[in-house]
């Protein structure tokens, strides 16, 4: 158990770091394209470049088909491609309606109020996972709880430098995004010891990205010349925060306490920070080291040993 909670500890950070990173791309890609055309090139190339993987992807049952890893007696041998499926497209789609629907509204809502405020009201799943999970028995120690605050003070602290607060119509979308961000990792943390990771990462994005096309040519009039311009940004965003952070997240939440996973994916904020300083050389101030050092210190006290609740 200790060898798994280290392994999935570090899949999650990882996962925060490319996030963290991709903020730099997402903002050069936006000079070039709309929200919606942006995020659905990078869902299909994210998508595509899990398709290889999947097929040599060996899951706990030794097959790397498409299927989910938990039905593998013969009489389901028998069943139709969609009732062997029907647990993995279910867990695929539910989390690609959930991607989609979150990463579109962050995008829009980003466009409309300040980097800051967005990173701060987005990120407060951290505070709404706990809360739900407690309706679907995810109990946590003591010690997850005041890292959820710690993390929270620390978020603050990090994001919020402009000084006043208060909320606009792109702040209230971002309030929504982190509520359907709160519903995608608790979908995520129900479906991954369930099924095939990988695949369920790829149909993940296929669906979201079908629902930002859907979008995009409703209210965008996207070009090639747009898309392959922002080629290097979307490509990063395609195969490095999609492709590989978010199927890092599946496998990292898998048979983990969904809290602690928060904790470490909201990460990204510092690692966002950290990024503004090494690639757009932007000063840090002590207040936003501050606010990285309670978010660093709150990841820790949530791997602190102590009394586990059973569902972690």
């Amino acid at each position: 158990m200790q060898k798994n909670s280290i392994k999935n500890t570090g899949m999650l950070f990882l996962a925060a770091l490319i996030w963290g990173f991709a903020f730099v791309a997402q903002s050069a890609g936006m000079e070039y394209v709309g929200p919606f055309t942006f995020n659905a090139v990078r869902c299909v190339i994210g998508a595509i470049v899990l398709v290889p993987v999947a097929l040599l992807y060996k899951p706990e049952d030794g097959s790397g088909n498409l299927i989910n890893s938990t039905i593998v007696e013969s009489k389901d041998a028998k069943q139709g491609w969609f009732s062997r499926n029907k647990t993995l497209l279910l867990g695929g789609v539910s989390c690609g309606i959930f991607l989609g629907v979150a990463t579109n509204l962050q995008q829009i809502g980003i466009m409309t109020t300040s980097v800051g405020k967005a990173g701060f009201l987005t990120a407060l799943y951290i505070v709404l996972v706990p809360i739900a999970g407690l309706f679907f028995k995810k109990k946590c120690p003591a010690t997850v709880w005041i890292g959820v605050v710690c993390s929270f003070a620390g978020l603050y602290l990090l994001c919020m430098t402009g000084g006043s607060f208060s909320l606009a119509t792109g702040d209230l979308l971002l309030l929504g995004c982190a509520v359907v961000f709160t519903g995608h990792i608790l979908v995520i943390d129900y479906f991954a010891p369930k099924v095939n990771g990988v695949w369920m990462s790829c149909i993940q994005f296929l669906t979201a990205g079908i629902i930002s096309a859907i979008l995009m040519l409703f209210t965008e009039t996207p070009t090639w010349e747009g898309i392959f311009a922002a080629k290097l940004p979307i490509l990063y965003a395609g195969v490095m925060s999609c492709g590989v952070a978010y199927t890092l997240q599946i496998f990292g939440q898998k048979n983990y306490n969904p809290t602690v996973a928060v904790l470490i994916l909201s990460l990204e904020s510092c690692f966002s920070v950290l990024g503004g300083f090494l690639i757009l050389h932007e000063t840090l101030t002590a207040r936003e080291l501050c606010g990285c050092a309670l978010m660093f210190a709150a990841i820790i006290l949530a791997q602190l040993p102590g009394k586990r609740s059973k569902d972690e």
